[in-house]
């Protein structure tokens, strides 16, 4: 629960004194530990180091790793460290502490000038003096310092207020593009008084705060005012529409009767319907202006403020209700703080970036990616009304010009908008060069309009490979998948029989008309998994269509107040995000929202496809095109029987201009779907029904139809009869082949299983009887090609000649299911000795077994050990043996190669033996991490040629010596080598800078383990 205090910023100082008396000061170990990270990281510059980063989980130093670093600050120290601080010393200040140990101890670290203790902390009681900053380290500049430490979003305001309250945080551009500065300090000043007038009025800590107001510094400052008084933030939107007025008070009547919200902070213009609102909402919730409410917080001494904690509600993001009724998604300080730091890692964001929004702050997109990530990272936002967008679409790019802005985007129909509505002279001499990530969500991404916007602006210094499709929900606190930084937007062409029939997204022929364009929303950001599983909620292989699910550091905890929403809403620790996709190559392909799919005659039908093209015929706005399926309204000679409908809004009134319109309408349909439609209603102006985002409301629309509100249908073209019996036959054979799909799913699976325990015993039993290496292997070399031939597995082998070779070497393999060892059994030509990580030794049968193949085993989380294994390798290759290491360490489910550890390049280099690469392809799919369902798929092995340890000479600029490399240099650019070509043909992202085992540590032991 928050904790009381008289809050304003605090002053803490204190300083580690001494440190220049050591023999390696905190700027030396910080550089060493930055340069040993890069090379780790193939020279990666966005990493942020301090003295309590965790040298394993935050930089990925391996046991090797961690001894170069060790030998390195021995060398720049002059004096050597006990063994034990290899094994114990997990961040670079315990190894600044090692140091003091091995000699009398210089002056204890203590409070002093110069560093500050960092944000106020709930329940401090705090002065009225701004803090110092807290210095940075080294290898950060003062211009890229973060509040790392920030628990809520009032301690990074605070901690930006106290380091430089003059400085620009948010630069408000109204409709004549005049701008209003609005600093770090002056927001907390301004957030502190709306606090007060909270306060005073009573509002009870916890309970819920709606803000009804348009973009402009009263929303910043009542937002964080709301937080400061112990209250919980409720983004909602004003009407936009006195047309929708009634839709409008409908939805927020039920959202704040939901909430239980106390107060609801509005302007002038909308008093009266924020009133009326109010009045109609269930309780007793008060309105009040951020001028009342600041005025009250100034008329008597300053109240007692509430300080939030980490895992208190930092506000309510009320999904968009596209499928159904709003729900009100709980977001922590901990879920928000966790999301902007992934998306800022996906990003390369740093404070020297500029974010350019018109986006709505009642929207997740422009309320978390823009603005709370400028209070955290502190980089200047540029932020304009989304109605000074609408007006004139140029004012976004001429912002974006002025300011040199790097980051900026939004939902689709802005960029549409750009490239209809900008005319040339508009944007004379604009130039987008700054512009270096252009993203694209929020609704569905259109192809053409990403191509058109590129052509459009290329000319004006727009990098097309800064267009890029985004994908995130209110559920992740809004991230989850996004484009590579620098990319470029990814299209694929997928035969549409294929995937609205058998759910399979099958590249389509070149010549194929009739083929669906799919693009990529990119690859999970650092922390995030996703997955696609079948009707039975079992995940399904690659490139077939599946219900998204994903899971990460920021996801919410459920739905306020909602408990069977919450229920519906998890998958075990997987989320269900409510839409359809399919993932290929780690790439997440969206195909539509669950809820809007259309099944029809054994087809699943995609509303988007059919809309977009709707929207382009003449007449037709676009836009304002709604597809669903519902039933037809009661009274009608079709009542009860499903239709596919289409509502189009059109301005046309001309009964002979309204004909031709619903003729090219159904026309497009049989083009599109493949089937006529069952009824075309033509609408006027915004009867069309969307969320805040933009987004169709479908299933409002379905209602509406039902309930014979969108006006009188007119008849069935068909007798009834005929419809009813066509509806039967179209839904009787999608049913059989789901229920056919499923059962023959779980037959194959247990049909996989009893073969490899049939076939697999026996040999099992017989290598360990006999532990010698070669028949073990032979035994499961034989195991692996039975049971991939009985389960039908097409096993395929390239570059086999690669391992016809003599003398010692290694094999190095990417990982990426359980049955990796087995299927290279099955797939090399030779025998080898598998490297596999200690821990399973503490498993009886598994230890028997790889003890009766000759298995090698290293430790991976005790230094010390892992160092005697890595010794062991040199040995067996010494000897004369073949041994086949999983460079990564370990799996991972989701698709990419993940850093390398160094331990099987340093042996290869110390004997000389060549490393051989070999990447699998399918084995994920076939039986991926996290679970024992197989799946028939194709399994490919590629072998690739042999890579040499680098020479220990290092060419050198003319007239100097050439210096003699060492063992750790020669073994991180082999390492890179190898890693390179596995890479170019795995078809998989590179994850090396995710660092996602320090996700899958913290999920299995807890954060900070």
């Amino acid at each position: 629960m928050p904790q009381r205090a008289d809050w304003r910023p605090q002053q803490e100082a204190g300083e580690i004194s001494g440190l220049a008396a050591y023999r390696v000061d905190a700027e030396t170990l910080i550089a060493l530990v930055a340069e040993i990270a890069r090379e780790l990281r193939a020279g990666d510059g966005s990493l942020r180091i301090d003295l309590d980063t965790d040298l394993h989980r935050d930089l990925g130093l391996d046991s090797l790793a961690r001894m170069e670093l060790l030998a390195r600050l021995e060398r720049a120290a002059g004096a050597s460290l006990p063994d034990r601080v290899l094994a114990e010393a997990t961040t670079p200040r315990e190894l600044l502490r090692a140091f003091e140990s091995v000699r009398p101890s210089t002056s204890a670290p203590g409070p002093g000038p110069g560093m500050a203790a960092g944000p106020p902390r709930p329940g401090a009681v705090v002065g009225a003096v701004p803090a110092s900053p807290a210095p940075e380290t080294a290898a950060q500049p003062e211009a890229d310092a973060v509040p790392t430490d920030a628990e809520t979003l009032i301690d990074a305001l605070a901690w930006h207020a106290a380091k430089h309250p003059e400085r620009d945080h948010v630069r408000l551009v109204d409709e004549s593009e005049s701008e209003t500065v609005v600093t770090f300090g002056a927001l907390l000043e301004g957030a502190r008084r709306v606090a007060a007038g909270l306060v005073r009025n009573r509002l009870t800590p916890g309970r819920a705060v709606a803000i009804m107001l348009p973009t402009g510094v009263d929303y910043l400052r009542s937002f964080l005012g709301i937080q400061l008084a112990g209250g919980v933030p409720l983004p909602v939107y004003p009407p936009a529409r006195l047309a929708q007025l009634e839709d409008h008070l409908r939805r927020h009547e039920r959202i704040l009767d939901n909430a239980g919200a106390e107060w609801l902070i509005t302007f002038d213009e909308a008093h009266r319907v924020s009133r009326l609102l109010a009045a109609r909402a269930d309780g007793s919730c008060r309105v009040a202006t951020v001028g009342e409410l600041t005025e009250a917080g100034e008329s008597g001494p300053e109240p007692e403020l509430i300080l939030p904690g980490p895992d208190d509600i930092a506000f309510l993001q009320y999904t968009s209700g596209s499928t159904g009724q709003p729900k009100g998604v709980v977001l922590t300080h901990r879920n928000v703080l966790a999301s902007l730091k992934s998306m800022a890692e996906a990003l390369s964001a740093t404070p020297r970036d500029v974010f350019v929004s018109w986006l709505p702050l009642y929207h997740d997109l422009g309320l978390i990616a823009a603005w709370l990530g400028s209070v955290v990272y502190g980089f200047p936002l540029v932020l304009m009304s989304p109605l000074t967008f609408l007006a004139r679409p140029a004012r976004w790019l001429r912002a974006i010009h002025r300011h040199r802005g790097t980051l900026s985007g939004g939902p689709n129909f802005g960029f549409d908008l750009c490239t209809r509505r900008i005319a040339d002279d508009e944007i004379e001499g604009l130039d987008l060069s700054s512009w270096r990530m252009a993203f694209n969500g929020a609704e569905p991404v259109l192809i053409d309009t990403l191509t058109t916007f590129a052509e459009r602006f290329a000319p004006h210094g727009l990098d097309p490979r800064a267009i890029a499709p985004v994908y995130g929900l209110a559920e992740a606190t809004l991230g989850v998948a996004f484009t590579p930084v620098g990319r470029g937007p990814l299209v694929e062409r997928v035969a549409r029989d294929a995937l609205e029939r058998e759910r399979r997204a099958e590249p389509a022929d070149p010549d194929d008309e009739t083929a669906l364009r799919c693009i990529s929303s990119g690859i999970p950001i650092p922390g995030f998994e996703v997955r696609t599983v079948d009707d039975g909620g079992r995940e399904t292989p690659e490139r077939v269509e599946g219900r998204l699910q994903f899971r990460g550091p920021s996801t919410t905890s459920g739905y306020y107040r909602d408990p069977a929403a919450t229920a519906a809403l998890f998958d075990g620790d997987w989320l269900e995000s409510g839409d359809l996709a399919y993932v290929a190559g780690g790439e997440v392909f969206i195909i539509g929202r669950v809820k809007d799919v259309v099944i029809r005659a054994g087809r699943n039908l995609y509303p988007y496809d059919f809309e977009q093209a709707a929207g382009d015929l003449a007449g037709v706005r676009r836009g304002c095109v709604a597809l669903f399926s519902a039933h037809a309204p009661a009274g009608t000679a079709a009542a009860g029987t499903e239709r596919l409908v289409a509502v189009a809004e059109t301005r046309e009134s001309d009964p002979e201009r309204q004909a031709e319109i619903r003729t090219a309408l159904e026309a497009l349909s049989e083009e599109r779907l493949g089937q006529p439609m069952d009824e075309v209603v033509l609408a006027p102006p915004h009867t069309v029904l969307k969320t805040s985002s933009g987004k169709i409301r479908r299933r409002a629309m379905a209602d509406l139809y039902e309930s014979g509100e969108l006006g009188a249908t007119r008849a069935a073209s068909r007798p009834l009869w005929l419809r009813l019996a066509r509806l039967a036959a179209g839904g009787a054979g999608p049913a059989l082949r789901r229920g056919a799909r499923r059962i023959g799913a779980i037959a194959y699976a247990g049909w996989v299983w009893g073969v490899l325990v049939l076939v697999g015993t026996i040999p099992a039993l017989a290598a360990i009887a006999a532990r010698r290496p070669r028949f073990g292997f032979a035994c499961a070399r034989a195991v692996g090609r039975i049971v991939l031939r009985f389960a039908g597995v097409r096993l395929t082998v390239e570059g086999a000649e690669h391992l016809v070779r003599d003398g010692a070497f290694i094999v190095a393999s990417n990982h990426t299911s359980y049955l990796d060892g087995l299927v290279l059994a099955a797939a090399l030509p030779r025998p080898v000795r598998f490297v596999a990580k200690a821990e399973l030794r503490d498993y009886p049968l598994a230890r028997w077994f790889l003890d009766g193949l000759g298995t090698l085993f290293v430790d991976r989380f005790d230094v010390a050990r892992s160092v005697a294994h890595a010794g062991g390798l040199s040995e067996a290759l010494r000897a004369g043996e073949v041994v086949l290491i999983f460079a990564e360490g370990t799996l991972h489910r989701m698709p990419g190669l993940l850093p390398f550890q160094t331990g099987g390049f340093m042996a290869a280099v110390e004997s000389k033996a060549p490393v051989v690469p070999v990447v699998l392809r399918g084995t994920r799919s076939f039986m991926r991490n996290d679970t024992w369902f197989p799946r028939r798929v194709p399994i490919h092995v590629r072998i690739g040629p042999p890579s040499a340890p680098p020479t220990p000479g290092l060419p050198a600029p003319v007239g100097a010596d050439a210096p003699e490399r060492s063992d750790w240099s020669r073994a991180i650019e082999l390492r890179d080598t190898v890693r390179g070509w596995m890479l170019a043909h795995c078809g998989e992202p590179d994850l090396a800078n995710r660092n996602p085992l320090r996700d899958l540590i913290e999920r299995r032991t807890g954060p900070g383990s």
